[in-house]
């Protein structure tokens, strides 16, 4: 496999790693957190109760801050919270300042920068929101907000704006609004259920919500995009996968960016969702520092198959105000898929997309694999950049005679 190792724009390349050592479980340990009792440690809401919200705490768990990481969490919770569950806290490495987990929940004072090309709401779903709390921007399906809470908060989010309310959005979801707007729309057969987090809700509020949305004749399947099976995967419980299961077709999209959040915990964790018959799919943000290495990406999504995850999607980093430091560029995306492709199973294969700014939904980018096209056959490219010629007549049909 073709790894990139140039470095872009005065990027220092990745240090090596080989793929067996990326790809071995391991627990996340208990760190700082040794003394506390087992039942207490797996206890989903003693992890929320627990959670290192302040600068304060971080300096004292982790007193390797960086000067830039110090002023980013002493600023944090005026646009971004800053929240870590003691679990994944044990997963970031104090030594390396690069650390791919450090990268994505430790705020820094760059998240302060904005470009101007930079935007609040990136993928326009504001403008797309007929009621409070939903998106529909796709034809048959609508992306319903249930919280602007999450288990810990990723510092490349999307929907910074929304989540946590540090910056004054005042998210507040509507959910009897929302569920008459999916009734009264015929055309949506997929209902998205995201936020923030759906999974933070209590096994009886989830199900309530999912019920309602049930019994809409039209509504083929539902589906919820999470990150508590990475952040907390002690929310996933036999009690919770029960209740999942009675909603079926249901289908689960978790966000993980790198090979080390896959711990055995989170592999016991989506076993028990996949156990429930629940089909689960990974999308990933292709991230500076975390994951924009073909390496690390063969090994996380060859990891994902083993926990029984599709990889779904990798996305382009969203323009998201303050996100600079954190995104890579299209070119190495682009090199990325191309160190995939015919090297991995085809069921390893995520859909590199950016989501166009401004509201224009995801777009697929891919390496340049049709080279050519005329009246009588299409030139290809394989992954091995090996040129190969498909005859076919101009409107597409098969020809009787091969090509002069």
């Amino acid at each position: 496999m073709h790894t990139d190792t140039s470095s872009e724009g005065g990027e220092e390349p990745p240090a090596p790693s080989s793929l067996k050592s990326l790809k071995e479980f391991r627990s996340a340990g208990r760190g700082f957190w040794s003394d506390v009792p087992e039942a207490e440690w797996n206890n989903w809401r003693w992890q929320l109760q627990h959670r290192i919200t302040s600068a304060e705490q971080l300096q004292r768990l982790m007193p390797t801050l960086t000067p830039e990481e110090y002023a980013g969490a002493t600023l944090a919770n005026h646009k971004l919270a800053l929240a870590i569950t003691p679990y994944f806290f044990n997963l970031i490495d104090p030594a390396d300042e690069n650390c791919p987990i450090r990268w994505q929940v430790i705020p820094r004072v760059e998240e302060t920068h904005t470009a101007p090309w930079e935007m609040t709401d990136p993928c326009g779903e504001d403008s797309h929101s007929p009621v409070p709390g939903l998106v529909h921007r796709y034809p048959d399906r609508v992306l319903f907000l249930v919280t602007d809470r999450c288990a810990a908060y990723c510092r490349y989010y999307t929907r910074s704006r929304l989540v946590s309310n540090a910056s004054g959005y005042a998210f507040h979801p509507h959910f009897d609004e929302q569920i008459a707007y999916v009734r009264n729309t015929p055309s949506v057969r997929d209902v998205l259920l995201s936020g923030g987090d759906p999974l933070l809700f209590s096994d009886e509020k989830l199900e309530h919500l999912l019920d309602r949305l049930r019994e809409i004749p039209h509504v083929e399947f539902l589906r919820i995009g999470t990150r508590i099976p990475i952040f907390l995967p002690q929310r996933i419980t036999p009690q919770l996968c029960d209740m999942l299961r009675k909603y079926h077709p249901l289908f689960i999209s978790i966000h993980s960016n790198h090979p080390r959040e896959l711990t055995t915990e989170v592999r016991d964790a989506l076993g028990l969702l996949a156990d429930a018959g629940i089909p689960l799919g990974n999308q990933s943000v292709l991230l500076r520092n975390v994951n924009d290495d073909p390496l690390v990406v063969k090994a996380h999504v060859q990891k994902l198959l083993m926990c029984r995850v599709k990889p779904y999607y990798i996305y382009q980093c969203d323009l998201i105000s303050g996100s600079a430091h954190l995104r890579s560029s299209v070119r190495k995306g682009l090199k990325i898929m191309e160190a995939l492709r015919g090297h991995t199973t085809g069921y390893a294969v995520p859909q590199f997309v950016i989501d166009a700014p401004g509201g224009g939904g995801k777009v697929p980018i891919n390496p340049e694999s049709v080279l050519s096209r005329n009246a009588d056959r299409v030139v290809i490219r394989n992954y091995e950049g090996k040129i190969f010629e498909y005859p076919e007549a101009a409107d597409g049909t098969p020809l009787l005679q091969p090509p002069r």
